[in-house]
């Protein structure tokens, strides 16, 4: 029974990490995900990313570095918010 209790508490600790990791990051100017990327990628972070948790840098890099890997929902955000902060950056400059 302990075994478990401790399992479940882990499981809600890295939800609790990569959560507060995902908001960090909507809280930076140049790593500004949605909730609606958070949504999507969680799951993606957590199986492609997780020793990178929580590092934000880190974990951006090693979700654009796995890109392929991604589920499509995930990919898909992804790739407009990115496309969105480039034309921003593009337009600021």
């Amino acid at each position: 029974m302990t075994a478990v209790f401790f399992n479940t508490v882990r499981k809600v600790s890295l939800v609790l990490a990569l959560t507060t990791s995902f908001a960090a990051v909507s809280s930076t100017a140049s790593f500004a995900f949605s909730s609606e990327a958070q949504q999507q990628c969680t799951g993606d972070a957590f199986r492609l990313c997780s020793s990178e948790i929580p590092n934000i840098p880190k974990i951006t890099a090693c979700m654009v570095k796995h890109r392929a890997d991604l589920s499509a929902g995930c990919r898909g955000v992804m790739d407009r918010e990115f496309a969105a902060q480039k034309s921003g950056k593009l337009a600021a400059q």
